[in-house]
């Protein structure tokens, strides 16, 4: 969908962002009613976010940060102060994922997306995925910042982990990250609505067309900022 469309504001309401209010429809996973539960509920319940601008929290080692996530989300029960995951069984686990999404293994000293660039901060968020194993990720824009080797080497880890029991919601501008997640549904979203859904090939009308045909077709006329949106990431992109 074109800016401002509500991509975003999807991935975010779902996760149970406090800025957040649902006020129709119903958000259920598994059975479970996600609106009745705060976020750190829902990602214990399965649900995953893999953020378009991840925030840097210097202080906090990332070896820290995820041993204690990883540790929460597969103990949801756990209270505060009992057991983490044996930090002998951690390490191997996390060395093998960082391998896996090409990360200097030195990384996991240093503090959460503190100095990184945009696709070290990309990376890290594949490397959360993988630990957490959901049942559910939304990745908002996950492409933007990446230069063509690291949109490849991400696009190789999120492929890396699907399965059966993985559900992947991608938000994106952008055919060239569909180019290696291929998507069994793509949707159209528009003044915070879907207007239309298909299947690959939609998405490679709109890399050919843009949105305003295929808006007009649904009755909306496009705005400035809906006709300027490029379809298409410029070549060299970063």
């Amino acid at each position: 969908g074109p800016n401002g469309s509500g991509k975003s504001t999807l991935g975010l309401a779902l996760m149970g962002h406090p800025n957040y209010e649902v006020t129709q429809g119903s958000i259920d996973l598994n059975g479970q009613d996600l609106l009745a539960m705060e976020a750190d509920a829902r990602a214990r319940a399965g649900l995953f976010m893999a953020f378009q601008r991840p925030v840097a929290i210097p202080g906090v080692k990332m070896a820290d940060f995820l041993r204690h996530a990883t540790t929460n989300v597969r103990n949801p029960d756990r209270k505060e102060g009992e057991q983490l995951i044996p930090m002998k069984e951690f390490r191997k686990e996390l060395r093998s994922r960082m391998e896996q999404l090409r990360m200097d293994p030195e990384f996991a000293r240093r503090y959460v997306n503190d100095g990184f660039s945009g696709g070290e901060k990309k990376r890290l968020e594949m490397l959360q995925m993988a630990l957490l194993k959901p049942e559910m990720a939304v990745l908002d824009e996950t492409d933007s910042g990446l230069d063509i080797d690291a949109l490849r080497i991400v696009a190789e880890g999120v492929n890396s982990m699907l399965t059966p029991d993985l559900g992947v919601l991608v938000i994106t501008h952008y055919q060239r990250l569909l180019d290696y997640l291929k998507p069994q549904f793509v949707h159209v979203l528009a003044r915070g609505r879907i207007v239309t859904s298909g299947g690959p090939e939609l998405a490679l009308r709109l890399e050919r067309e843009g949105y305003a045909p295929i808006l007009a077709e649904h009755g909306l006329a496009a705005t400035a900022a809906e006709l300027a949106a490029p379809p298409v990431a410029p070549a060299g992109a970063e």
